[in-house]
């Protein structure tokens, strides 16, 4: 029967571990709430049949208890200097939500599950923000004025998310739809990186395939080409200039590269560098679109969350038009507000450059049926299915235009080697 590791706690707020045997998930589940558990975590262990042969080497190999003893001493002793994250990452705020909305739909009091929360977190930022939450929960403040002060680590629209639970009383269903949330948004990351993982490496190949023949494979031809002069064919003269230049200043020019690649990061940072990269990214065919889409299913994510779960009308908009990345979609929709406390509405609002009549269409039924925040999130899911789509389809076109680059490069220095050596057989006939 399989078995499953758990973490899970108690009524009393103590966080239980171990192993239990189930024959599937959900049966594992169902035997630790008999128990009067909320599971934190269930994965399936590792389980490995002992045969015979592995037993017997099993009981051969078994430490005594002076030699366990020692083993752990030595463990926990060990620096864990090299275990303590230096910062909070987007992992330990989606950890924090999840855990915390299971915990008070456990029946524990917010207090009560903060303090497991601590007990279980890793020493370091983390650990200490949570301790913070609880001095500060102790102190007669909501868990919303204790997220406030730390918007390095929580964004405005998490903080309104948890103030509409707080006002509604429904916490712990605001915190699961929090999760929800954050994880989507992991998940699409995710993707993204790990679809530009094949065509970063193509690139890094490319340049050093480039680097390494004219740096090392063309100067092995240059005493060949050493006499025929201005009688080589151009292109021949250009790629033994070229691999000169490389095999002299190869340190050089990756250094110098090194360089303008750290400034080009440390401006693009910058306000300047910023509204150039917003611009480049609705200009450029296909990229554009998808830059697009991303943010108007961001800002329809958002407000559609925020509407929602109670948070009014105004609220909504000035956080969801604050969560737009793209320094020119922000300055489209940086009216809205105004145009909402004058009482105006969204539909006749938003920018037709920036929503497509599909998009605007919805968003005024939801006006008109009175469930704008379920219209909303409907858009929301149409553009990430599409963004997610033309995203794969741009790196399915990019994959083969790197190859063919990198090898008509690769190309282009045979060729011209290749001609050198024929216009050498040709004077020597």
């Amino acid at each position: 029967m399989p078995a499953f590791k758990y973490r899970a706690v108690g009524r009393s707020g103590v966080v239980d571990t171990g192993v239990i045997t189930a024959v599937d998930l959900t049966a594992a589940q169902l035997q630790l709430r008999a128990k009067k558990l909320t599971p934190l975590s269930l994965t399936p262990a590792a389980a490995q049949k002992a045969t015979p042969a592995s037993a017997a080497s099993a009981d051969a190999n078994v430490l005594d208890p002076k030699q366990l003893t020692g083993m752990l001493d030595k463990i926990s002793s060990a620096p864990r200097s090299k275990r303590v994250k230096k910062r909070i990452e987007r992992d330990d705020v989606l950890r924090f939500t999840n855990e915390l909305g299971v915990l008070l739909k456990a029946g524990l009091p917010l207090d009560r599950a903060m303090r497991v929360q601590i007990d279980s977190a890793p020493p370091g930022p983390q650990q200490d923000l949570l301790s913070d939450l609880l001095e500060q929960l102790k102190g007669g403040k909501s868990l919303s004025a204790g997220l406030d002060k730390r918007p390095d680590v929580f964004s405005h629209f998490y903080i309104n998310m948890v103030r509409s639970g707080e006002a509604s009383g429904h916490l712990a269903d605001v915190l699961a739809e929090l999760a929800a949330y954050l994880e989507r948004a992991k998940t699409v990351r995710a993707s993204v990186v790990s679809a530009l993982i094949y065509p970063a490496i193509l690139a890094s190949v490319a340049v050093l395939s480039v680097f390494i023949m004219l740096g090392y494979v063309v100067p092995e031809f240059e005493a060949l080409f050493e006499d025929m002069g201005d009688a080589l064919p151009l292109l021949t003269q250009l790629i033994v200039g070229l691999g000169d230049v490389v095999s002299a200043y190869g340190v050089v020019l990756l250094l110098l590269g090194a360089a303008v690649a750290w400034w080009m990061r440390r401006w693009l940072q910058g306000a300047a560098g910023r509204a150039w990269l917003d611009l480049k990214a609705l200009s450029v065919p296909m990229v554009g679109a998808i830059t697009l889409k991303y943010e108007v299913a961001r800002f329809s994510r958002t407000m559609g969350t925020l509407l929602n779960n109670g948070v009014a009308m105004l609220r909504a908009t000035e956080i969801a038009v604050g969560t737009v990345g793209n320094s020119l979609v922000h300055a489209s929709l940086a009216e809205l507000p105004m145009v909402i406390k004058r009482g105006g509405k969204l539909s006749q609002a938003l920018d037709p450059r920036v929503f497509s009549p599909v998009a605007l269409q919805m968003v005024r039924v939801g006006e008109e049926s009175g469930s704008l925040d379920t219209m909303l999130l409907e858009l929301a899911q149409v553009y990430e299915s599409e963004v997610e789509d033309e995203v794969k389809r741009a790196l399915t076109l990019l994959e083969p235009a790197l190859i063919l680059g990198m090898g008509g490069i690769i190309a282009i220095i045979i060729m011209g080697i290749l001609m050198g050596i024929l216009s050498v057989n040709t004077l020597v006939v």
